[in-house]
């Protein structure tokens, strides 16, 4: 549950905004990391000390289910002669370490990134007449707070967020997300390290798919260019009845279909409900034809495997000059890197670390046949995988949101990958690469477009690529 009432106003867990001048010893009561952001929105707000804020009435660190401890909302003017709408901006707080005592995060030094080292932010096209500002984007941060702390997966600018559903359950177009940095907000230097701000902007689906197949940043430098789509600051107008390819047809082709033409996508990897099975051999058990034991332990993926397919999902918003899968790097352990704190779990870890197999005791497997299978959504992000990664000799995973399982589809160029062209599908406990070359995958592409299913899952059978 949270509550709406000015920053300034008192209460038992959130003291008032200090200004420049208070006292030492009133500043040395208010938190470190909180004071610093406060900071960076003094700077950017001096008229408003004093913004309305939804505040979590039971903290996170209390049991309470918010992880953003506020969120802030002030009134911008933006700048109509540089088409930026007035609008509501949305600042939260808890995603970084506010308190340093390690209540909700480890403090690792001043160096690294603070907490999870961003703050989400969120501009709101302002309605005339409208004096408050909506609370409801408060709630939407919220839940991709809930994500992060849950998942401990982080966001980079250019991710996108399927959601499915207009943000402010309306009947809206805007049903997705995109992320990118704020245009105002500044980088913060606190006691606990580093802080950024990535700013949530609302897209329709057809915008989200064109960022799927391109990649987020071209789709977000295209939404800078309409204004009613978002303008120089990426305003979300939650009015808007129009995608940015009704608005100008010349973008798709122009633009998004050229730029898959010769960039391909950088998008390599998602989250997704997917499943495989080893066609080659009979079923171990009645429930996991890839059921892999020692002793009695139950199939997990090891350290190195898991850091080496988060790596992969990772770089997913990096265009390569070379394509490599991230090597396995003996020297690190439990799937750590240098962006984030040892204390944190890797969000593709086993939830039982006692039950992973160690790495070196698994082996790697060529197996003859597989079977794929993945939901409707997944399973539309095939022709992605094929036209937009694999043709420009690139690879792309999928990783099981609801187990220790990944596919990864290689082409031949690809670096560091056990699948060869000797054979094309390997596995290493529950991680799967199947190498396609370019000849199977223009194949692939022609059986694809004319392929729909209406069926929530579709296997796609086995077949050995040339």
């Amino acid at each position: 549950m949270a509550e709406l009432r000015p920053s300034g106003a008192p209460g038992p867990t959130a003291p008032p905004a200090p200004g420049p001048n208070a006292p030492p010893a009133f500043a040395s009561l208010f938190p470190p990391g909180l004071h610093a952001i406060y900071g960076e929105c003094r700077r950017l707000y001096p008229d408003q000390p004093n913004p309305l804020q939804v505040t979590a009435i039971v903290k996170y660190w209390l049991g309470g289910p918010d992880p953003l401890d506020y969120v802030s909302m002030y009134r911008n003017v933006g700048s109509p002669s540089a088409n930026i709408p007035e609008h509501w901006h949305y600042i939260s707080f808890g995603l970084s370490d506010l308190y340093g005592d390690s209540r909700v995060h480890e403090f690792t030094g001043t160096d690294g990134p603070s907490g999870f080292g961003f703050e989400l932010t969120f501009r709101l096209k302002r309605e005339t007449g409208e004096s408050a500002p909506p609370t409801w984007p408060a709630e939407l941060m919220q839940g991709l707070a809930r994500y992060v702390f849950q998942s401990e997966n982080t966001f980079c600018s250019g991710d996108h967020v399927s959601w499915h559903s207009p943000l402010d359950n309306s009947e809206s177009r805007i049903q997705h997300m995109l992320l990118t940095e704020d245009p105002q907000m500044q980088p913060v230097q606190t006691p606990f390290g580093v802080v950024t701000f990535l700013q949530i902007v609302g897209v329709c689906t057809e915008e989200l798919h064109a960022a799927q197949q391109w990649n987020g940043q071209g789709i977000l430098e295209l939404l800078r260019t309409v204004p009613v789509a978002g303008g120089p600051w990426l305003i979300t107008d939650m009015r808007r009845g129009e995608t940015i390819f009704e608005i100008d047809p010349h973008l798709q082709q122009e633009r998004v279909d050229k730029g898959i033409e010769t960039d391909g996508s950088n998008l390599s990897g998602v989250s997704a409900k997917c499943a495989w099975d080893d066609l080659s051999r009979p079923p171990e058990d009645d429930e996991d034809s890839r059921s892999i034991c020692i002793g009695t332990q139950p199939r997990r993926l090891s350290g190195k495997d898991t850091e080496q397919i988060r790596e992969t999902l990772r770089r997913g918003l990096e265009i390569n000059s070379k394509p490599v899968l991230p090597p396995i790097n003996p020297q690190r352990q439990n799937g750590f890197t240098h962006d984030r704190a040892p204390s944190r779990k890797d969000s593709l870890e086993s939830d039982s670390s006692t039950a992973i197999i160690p790495h070196e005791l698994i082996r790697t497997r060529q197996l003859e046949s597989v079977h794929l299978k993945f939901n409707q959504e997944s399973g539309a992000l095939i022709p992605l995988c094929l036209r937009g990664r694999l043709l420009h000799g690139r690879h792309f995973t999928y990783k099981s949101i609801t187990g220790d399982m990944a596919i990864t589809f290689v082409s031949t160029g690809v670096e560091g990958a056990f699948a060869t062209e000797e054979h094309p599908y390997a596995a290493h406990g529950p991680w799967l690469q199947i190498l396609l070359t370019e000849e199977f995958v223009e194949k692939m592409l022609e059986d694809l477009e004319d392929l729909t299913s209406p069926e929530e899952d579709r296997g796609l059978g086995p077949s050995r690529p040339p």
